[in-house]
């Protein structure tokens, strides 16, 4: 059985190049995508069996510190590996300390995904 991504991220095009590249993995069997962290909120608390989230930084609504703040600190399914999608370099301190996994620089490489995905699918 195939892991189940979750994409957050504000960029229509950001999110169906993700989709695109997903696609042909093989360990991946679903790839659900919301736009901001109140809809990645949203979705996680009705859909529990979430196994990885790919995170935008820069949102509107709740961007992905803040997601990241309440998510690690008030959700049942906060285990659930988060890697951090950025541009930014310069809040890759501040993620790690809210709560993120690993970070990922955009745009993102389909080799360097994978990787991470085969890393926290083994976590």
């Amino acid at each position: 059985m195939g892991m189940k991504l979750l994409i957050v991220d504000d960029d229509f095009i950001n999110r169906k190049l993700l989709q695109t590249i997903l696609k042909k993995n093989t360990q991946v069997s679903e790839v659900f995508e919301v736009e901001n962290g109140v809809q990645a909120l949203n979705f996680i608390e009705t859909n529990h069996d979430v196994d990885l989230i790919l995170l935008d930084i820069m949102m509107p609504v709740l961007d992905g510190v803040g997601f990241l703040n309440i998510f690690r600190a008030d959700m049942a399914s906060s285990h659930i590996p988060v890697i951090v999608l950025s541009t930014d370099d310069s809040r890759k301190s501040e993620v790690f300390d809210s709560g993120a996994n690993d970070f990922l620089r955009k745009p993102v490489k389909e080799e360097e995904l994978f990787n991470k995905i085969s890393q926290w699918s083994n976590a």
